[in-house]
């Protein structure tokens, strides 16, 4: 548990290398959807992709006057006693941020924030330049992974995977405020895509198992919701089940040999003749944003 705890604090310093070499996953799939025993997912040969601009490392006129901070907000009640203790100890988010100030321009501070919330949520406020995540949150996708018959050590995995997903997803939120990024589209997709691209082109194995785990839970979800009221379609998130299409739309798209096993089990073929090119478009953009912002 300490372990996960550790790779999802540590995973916001892949940021700074996103413009730089583009590392492939190169491992057997061990989360939903399994790939059959005579898949190719174990193969790390296949249409690997990287953005199609070589990197610049200028930054221009950007001028660097903030730094990424952090606070540990005091927990209300002993149930996150032991998450907190190891969160504090192990100086996670302190050396995240270490990392990010190594490497990232900031206009003004950013915060890295963990706390006790209230509620199940993960989130960037604009109104202070924080992200946030809750423990509250953990705790919910570990329900979510339990409820589907997983065991307990099964659900750790998944939950901290999950919430990896989740955090470069405010991670992007931040990014695109903090940087007055240009969104042409839905931003919670935006944000989504940014974190499938972050893990897929980052975190190899880990990176994988934090896409796969995301889209189970948006599965899992949406069955249990029954289906979509007028709250959630008038919601600027998009539905759970279209979450979980694009999530493995994106992995399928980063390499269609070695994830073919996804298409047409989990992923319809109509779908899936468009996925590499939205990886690719997805890739080239955020690498193309973000680098202004990278430190030479």
């Amino acid at each position: 548990m300490q372990r996960n705890l550790t790779n999802l604090l540590i995973v916001a310093v892949v940021l700074v290398f996103i413009t730089a070499c583009f590392c492939r996953p190169d491992r057997n799939q061990q989360s939903e959807p399994k790939a059959p025993a005579n898949s190719s997912s174990n193969s790390s040969s296949g249409n690997d992709k990287r953005p199609s601009s070589s990197p610049d490392t200028s930054t221009g006129d950007k001028k660097d006057e903030g730094d990424f901070t952090v606070d540990h907000v005091a927990i209300k009640s002993s149930k996150y006693t032991e998450l907190d203790k190891q969160v504090r100890s192990e100086r996670l988010l302190e050396k995240a941020a270490d990392q990010l100030n190594k490497n990232l321009i900031l206009p003004y501070d950013l915060e890295l924030r963990t706390e006790e919330c209230g509620q199940v949520n993960a989130f960037y406020d604009s109104s202070d330049q924080s992200v946030t995540v809750c423990y509250e949150l953990m705790e919910h996708f570990f329900t979510v992974f339990r409820s589907s018959g997983l065991s307990e050590n099964e659900s750790y995995d998944k939950m901290f995977d999950a919430v990896r997903f989740v955090f470069l997803h405010e991670i992007g939120h931040a990014l695109t405020d903090t940087y007055k990024l240009p969104i042409t589209g839905n931003e919670e997709d935006a944000a989504d895509r940014c974190s499938a691209f972050i893990n897929l082109t980052e975190l190899g194995e880990d990176g994988v198992n934090a896409v796969l785990a995301a889209a189970e839970s948006f599965r899992i979800e949406s069955k249990q919701s029954g289906g979509a009221d007028k709250r959630d379609l008038a919601d600027e998130h998009l539905l759970q089940e279209q979450r979980f299409y694009n999530s493995l739309c994106m992995l399928y798209g980063s390499n269609t040999s070695k994830y073919s096993y996804i298409v047409p089990k989990y992923l319809p073929k109509a779908r899936a003749e468009r996925c590499e090119t939205e990886f690719q478009r997805t890739a080239d953009s955020w690498a193309s944003l973000l680098r202004p912002w990278r430190k030479g």
